[in-house]
């Protein structure tokens, strides 16, 4: 059993938003999750831009950036000057396997990041999809 802190169903539901018709975790949040700061994540994610089509990940256009905003309130966005990432489910789990591979020392890295993943994308995803078996 790990001794890695869980994150409850309801902090992941919080966090995610629903933006150009998909559930997605915004840069920061995921970040936080992981026990990195965005600006890491950020530039693994740079890194590793061929990991990442449209469909797992996305930078917010500024009007959809300012639509955030707006809904969640510009105070808690302090000095971002750039529009966050939106990861979906596969980017997610994309990003967990880089932050794994790479070592990453956050608190959900290496074998309880890869734990969580699974749980992670189910809580990302909410109870609307049900498990499908052939």
């Amino acid at each position: 059993m790990s001794d890695k802190p869980q994150i409850p169903t309801e902090i992941i539901q919080g966090k995610v938003h629903l933006i150009r018709k998909e559930k997605v975790l915004l840069d920061r949040d995921l970040a936080e999750m992981y026990g990195v700061q965005t600006k890491q994540l950020k530039r693994a994610v740079r890194r590793n831009s061929d990991r990442f089509p449209e469909d797992f990940m996305f930078e917010l256009s500024d009007q959809e950036f300012e639509n955030l905003r707006s809904q969640i309130g510009t105070s808690s966005w302090g000095g971002t000057r750039y529009a966050p990432m939106a990861f979906t489910e596969q980017g997610v789990a994309i990003f967990q396997r880089i932050e794994q591979q790479a070592g990453g020392g956050g608190k959900y890295s290496n074998h309880a990041c890869v734990c969580k993943n699974a749980e992670m994308v189910r809580k990302l995803c909410g109870t609307s999809r049900q498990n499908r078996r052939p």
